[in-house]
């Protein structure tokens, strides 16, 4: 991707972001120190964005057998992410839904919320996989982690009205893959050149994650969700940039004095 195209993918992104992330997050970010920390959370959001998009799928758009299917394909991820189950290098294999996904009836969006969340988890696989590529290369173990707040904080927010509760689950969806973007595109000039070309072919692929998520909500609003848009744009806002003593990959600003790295 030229310097160009990377400005030109990335200009929607700030426009969509209430802010941009914090320069100390950054100079914590780009210490080797801290390099096992931002791959080993990146790895785990990845999976949980996958999780997410087939969570939407199995309660909003297909039937029962669908759904099992769907958590077939994601089990040897889950099992090695959570429970150290198997081989990281057989998981490429696993990358494949076994049948297809068929809307239920009466669902009016179903089938295009089936098609956007199927390819946003095979590629969120596909990353978790080359995510884990990378920490063999560096040498880099694989260990749990602890969540950071971002996530937990943002989605505390979604409304418990139906359908308001699916169109809030999609701007916040949204607003995560925004976000992973523009720290991908702040990281890279920041890290070895494996390391940034690798953030830097992630750009295209969050950037679309954001524009499908954003579209179905609305699209299934069929009314002006800016006002909503707005609303968890600001809460996302202060949690990039409000003060946050635990680092990871979505944290907010890190305090220096009180800085924990958990894993």
């Amino acid at each position: 991707m030229s310097f160009e195209n990377y400005n030109e993918l990335l200009k929607p992104i700030n426009e969509f972001l209430k802010c941009e992330t914090p320069i100390e997050w950054v100079n914590e970010a780009k210490k080797a120190d801290n390099l096992p920390i931002i791959l080993l959370d990146h790895l785990i959001c990845e999976l949980k964005a996958a999780q997410s998009a087939m969570f939407l799928i199995r309660k909003y758009a297909v039937d029962k057998n669908s759904g099992d299917a769907l958590l077939n394909w994601l089990k040897p991820y889950e099992n090695f992410a959570y429970r150290k189950e198997g081989d990281w290098k057989d998981l490429a294999i696993h990358n494949r839904l076994t049948r297809s996904m068929i809307p239920r009836s009466g669902t009016a969006y179903g089938q295009d919320l089936i098609d956007k969340m199927v390819l946003l988890i095979k590629e969120e696989l596909h990353h978790f996989y080359q995510v884990l590529e990378i920490m063999s290369e560096y040498n880099i173990e694989y260990r749990n982690i602890t969540s950071s707040r971002y996530a937990k904080n943002l989605l505390s927010h979604v409304t418990n009205h139906e359908p308001d509760t699916l169109i809030d689950k999609l701007i916040c969806g949204a607003y995560i893959e925004a976000r992973s973007c523009e720290r991908f595109a702040k990281l890279a000039p920041h890290v070895d050149r494996r390391l940034g070309d690798f953030y830097v072919s992630l750009l295209r692929s969050e950037a679309r994650h954001y524009q499908d998520y954003l579209s179905l909500a609305e699209d299934i609003a069929g009314y002006d969700i800016s006002k909503r848009v707005n609303y968890f744009g600001i809460i996302e806002a202060e949690l990039i940039s409000s003060d946050d003593n635990d680092f990871k990959f979505h944290s907010g600003r890190p305090i220096l004095s009180k800085l924990s790295i958990s894993l």
